[in-house]
């Protein structure tokens, strides 16, 4: 796929984040920068250093075709990466396949992950949702979910997003997401 092409480079990721700030990953080259993700629960809280302003919040959106004759396919993102280390440990791709116009996300997570466990995707308190992790590489593992009319009315009015994954461990992380301006950022690929 294209867009995991253009995915940072992750060769190993360390799932254990005690005592590692999260931050919202600026996004490539010629891209506008995207938000800071708030902390992990049991992080500290992301310090801007003196004289630098933090990135502006927000989901990024792009749209992008193989080539002129072919349709567009329009995506939103946010990940979240270790702060020390810039280190991404969660991606969610939303996009709207062309053929189907129907919503799909495709969610990379860290390596050393516990694979028969899967991954869960929150809105809020609402009812998570399973991810199956489908496969692993270099970059990490990717699973891929259907957005469901219900959960998509749920990412546009909801404050947060949680992706939860254990680590080989078997010690549930949860990683938040702010779903803020996450209507606006839909709007604009659907």
């Amino acid at each position: 796929m294209k867009f995991a092409a253009q995915l940072a480079v992750a060769a190993a990721v360390s799932i254990a984040l005690s005592g590692h700030a999260l931050a919202q990953q600026a996004p490539r080259k010629g891209a506008a920068p995207a938000a800071q993700a708030a902390p992990a629960p049991a992080a500290p809280a992301a310090e801007t250093p003196a004289g630098n302003t933090p990135p502006p919040p927000g989901w990024v959106a792009r749209c992008s075709s193989t080539s002129r004759g072919a349709p567009l396919e329009c995506a939103i993102e946010q990940t979240a990466v270790l702060t020390k280390t810039g280190q991404l440990i969660v991606l969610v791709n939303i996009r709207v396949p062309a053929d189907t116009r129907n919503p799909v996300a495709l969610v990379q997570l860290p390596l050393g992950l516990n694979l028969p466990a899967g991954a869960k995707l929150q809105v809020d308190e609402g009812k998570a949702a399973d991810l199956q992790i489908q496969t692993c590489e270099a970059r990490g593992c990717y699973a891929n979910l259907p957005i469901a009319a219900d959960m998509l009315a749920a990412l546009k009015t909801g404050k947060q997003m949680k992706v939860s994954f254990q680590n080989l461990a078997k010690e549930t992380i949860t990683i938040p997401m702010p779903l803020t301006d996450f209507a606006a950022a839909f709007d604009k690929i659907k």
